[in-house]
């Protein structure tokens, strides 16, 4: 409905999962690390625990794709079960025969023999078994003693089940019971998965908004970010909904902006009133929180429906003279601004002024094939602003191309609201919507490779193994010391997934990118601060 007011194509904080709008923060990075730490440890429970909308089914999603293909995975999501429907569920996951031939009730035995032979049949044959169980906190002390002592079969090297228990924080609380103590003690991997923080917040509505088109700055105030991250404790799902009502409440009034007090109004709607922080306990905070339900909010929706066509916002030309702020790179101080904003005409000499941000030795003819000699290799592609964020490298914005006269600039920093440009030795610094004006996303960039690499599929896998077997040991779906080709797609799907890439096992340029970064290659980084 508000889409298209902001300058979106289309709405940014729908609640229903879709991976285009997948953002890591780094605890959700880490939850995924243990998950895929455990899967490799050799068998036991691994425990993700962490509060209502906070993400944990999005990173076991995550987790599910990141499985190797030797892996069994049973997924119980309705745990409320008695130990025998939770067996009969488990076998019915793993695809398990079980034969009766009486006419009594099914008993424990009638389930468990099966499974067993499954098991030890799976593990001869080469393969893995993991059990998921969500919503775990819902397990009864009983189910989870069976599920105990479904761990006791195992070989000299390992368990033949990994269980992974994910659920809310009371699920510590369960597992620190007397009674269940034996199961505590092979935990052998717990995180709890905590709300975002104020700056993961305010990166998270960019990275939305930005995903659903957003090419002009941000319309939430920078207020109005702190109130939404202080009405939604930073819990992703409470944000997308008080961010949706918020930009709904905006356009209804054809205000261009979202600040503190239309997110007071929104929160009062999609949560009720909310007494002040300073009268309510944390335990009562998040009662309030799990208790509350969503209001239909029919005065906005009426007030919206009532509006025409909303008008167009106005945008600012790029790097207009009274907006454009230039800066000597070599100068310690700001000098007066041009006359008129500086670009680059010609591609090759933007390449060439990109190459001295690498150290390189001046080149003329051919850049990228000059510059290949020096082990930099150039990267071209479409992207989106999120993901050259994500990269965090200066590179060449191609501007006019609808023109049929390209410029060319280099992008040096990047905030929420503006972008830093450096052409001919100056920089400008320029609003998101007048960079839109002019640039359709096509960016290209540097990237450091060793001596005598060659770009082919097999030297890039063989260098993408060779960085990540120097890294320091990190969670992962294998042991670093397994070198076979399917531990080392789960190793780069891992590594990939934790740092914003497409998770599909292939050593592309922006994967041996964020390998260089990983690995503490030296390279010129994108200024991104807010």
């Amino acid at each position: 409905m508000y889409a298209a007011f902001f300058g979106l194509k289309q709405e940014p904080f729908s609640i229903a999962p879709d991976p285009r709008y997948l953002f890591m923060s780094e605890r959700h990075r880490e939850a995924l690390a243990h998950l895929l730490y455990g899967l490799g440890a050799g068998g036991g429970f691994v425990l993700l625990s962490g509060e209502i909308g906070t993400g944990k089914t999005t990173v076991c999603r995550l987790f599910l794709e990141q499985v190797p293909g030797n892996c069994n995975v049973a997924y119980i999501f309705n745990p409320k079960l008695t130990v025998v429907e939770l067996l009969q569920s488990i076998c019915d996951e793993f695809h398990i025969e079980v034969s009766r031939s009486s006419s009594q009730p099914p008993t424990v035995k009638d389930y468990i023999d099966p499974l067993n032979a499954f098991l030890l049949q799976s593990h001869g044959a080469g393969r893995n078994n993991v059990l998921i169980i969500d919503e775990a906190q819902s397990l009864s002390v009983e189910v989870l003693e069976q599920l105990r002592l479904l761990t006791n079969l195992e070989t000299r090297e390992r368990k033949l089940l990994q269980i992974i228990l994910i659920g809310q924080p009371e699920l510590r609380g369960m597992l620190a019971r007397p009674e269940l103590e034996q199961l505590a003690q092979r935990v052998i991997a717990r995180y709890h998965l905590d709300a975002l923080t104020p700056t993961e917040t305010a990166l998270y509505i960019q990275h939305r908004m930005e995903v659903a088109g957003l090419a002009r700055p941000s319309p939430f105030q920078a207020r109005a970010i702190d109130r939404i991250h202080k009405l939604s404790r930073g819990v992703p799902r409470r944000i997308n909904l008080l961010c949706d009502r918020a930009l709904l409440g905006a356009f209804a009034h054809s205000r261009a902006e979202v600040d503190s007090q239309t997110v007071d109004k929104a929160g009062a709607e999609v949560f009720g009133p909310v007494p002040s922080a300073a009268g309510l306990s944390r335990r009562a905070l998040a009662m309030l929180g799990m208790g509350l339900g969503l209001i239909a909010g029919v005065g906005l929706l009426a007030a919206a429906n009532r509006m025409s066509r909303p008008p167009e916002p106005v945008v600012p030309a790029l790097a207009a003279p009274q907006a454009a702020t230039q800066v000597k790179v070599s100068a310690a101080v700001p000098v007066s601004a041009a006359s008129k904003p500086v670009m680059l005409r010609d591609s090759d000499q933007a390449w060439r002024e990109l190459a001295q941000d690498w150290g390189a030795a001046p080149v003329q003819q051919l850049p990228c094939k000059a510059l290949a000699q020096q082990q930099l290799q150039c990267f071209s592609k479409n992207l989106s602003l999120a993901t050259i964020r994500e990269l965090g490298r200066p590179g060449i914005l191609t501007l006019d191309v609808r023109s049929g006269v390209p410029a060319y600039a280099i992008l040096t920093g990047l905030t929420r609201d503006t972008a830093t440009l450096r052409a001919q030795g100056t920089e400008q610094t320029v609003p998101l919507a007048a960079l839109a004006e002019r640039w359709q996303g096509d960016f290209a960039t540097l990237w450091r490779a060793p001596q005598g690499f060659e770009a082919s599929g097999a030297q890039s896998a063989q260098w993408a193994a060779a960085r990540l077997a120097a890294m320091p040991a990190m969670p992962g779906a294998s042991s670093p010391s397994d070198t076979g080709p399917a531990a080392f797609q789960a190793r780069l799907r891992a590594f990939q997934l934790s740092h914003g890439l497409t998770a599909d096992g292939v050593p592309g340029p922006m994967t041996l990118m964020q390998l260089n970064r990983a690995a503490g290659v030296l390279e010129p980084r994108l200024r991104t601060e807010s």
